[in-house]
C-alpha cells in the first residue's frame, strides 16, 4: 500500500472517532511520516505500537537519572500528570481529552525539542515522533 493512501486510511479511522478537534495532531503524524519516508523509504507509516513503547521506555537522561515520557505523564497520556522535578500537575497529553494540545504547532516543535533532549539528550526523530502522536491520538479515557 503506498504511504499517502495509507495515511488517508489512518486519518479517516481516527477522525471517525474524534471526540475532540485533532486536526492538528493529525497533520503533526502526516508531516513526520512524510519526513521520517524521505530519510528512510522503508518507514511506510506510523506504529501506534512503536509509540506506545516510546511512550513509557525508560532512557538514561543526559543528567544520568533514567526516565520515560510516562514519569510525567502517567502510563495513561489521557490522564493527567505530574512534573517529577517540581511537582507541579501536567494537564493531559492525548489530545482527544485535552482539546488544548497540538493547538500551536510551533509550540509543539519547541516542546519535542526540549523534552527530547531532556529525556533522550537528542531531538527526536520524525519517525519517533510520528509513531508518539498515533499513539497519542488512540488515548480516549482517563484511568480511574
Amino acid at each position: 500500500m503506498k504511504i499517502k493512501t495509507m495515511i488517508a486510511v489512518f486519518g479517516v479511522l481516527f477522525s471517525v472517532h474524534a471526540l475532540a478537534d485533532v486536526t492538528n495532531a493529525e497533520k503533526l503524524v502526516y508531516k513526520y511520516t512524510n519526513i521520517a519516508h524521505s530519510a528512510n523509504p522503508m518507514f511506510e507509516a506510523p506504529s501506534i505500537t512503536d509509540g506506545k513503547i516510546f511512550f513509557n521506555r525508560k532512557f538514561k537522561t543526559p543528567s544520568g537519572k533514567e526516565a520515560a515520557c510516562a514519569s510525567c505523564h502517567t502510563n495513561n497520556p489521557a490522564n493527567v500528570g505530574k512534573n517529577i522535578v517540581t511537582g507541579k500537575e501536567i494537564p493531559p497529553l492525548a489530545p482527544r481529552v485535552n482539546t488544548k494540545r497540538f493547538t500551536d504547532i510551533d509550540k509543539v516543535e519547541d516542546e519535542f525539542t526540549k523534552h527530547c533532549n531532556d529525556i533522550l539528550g537528542a531531538d527526536c526523530s520524525p519517525s519517533e515522533k510520528a509513531n508518539f502522536i498515533a499513539y497519542l491520538l488512540t488515548e480516549t479515557k482517563p484511568t480511574k
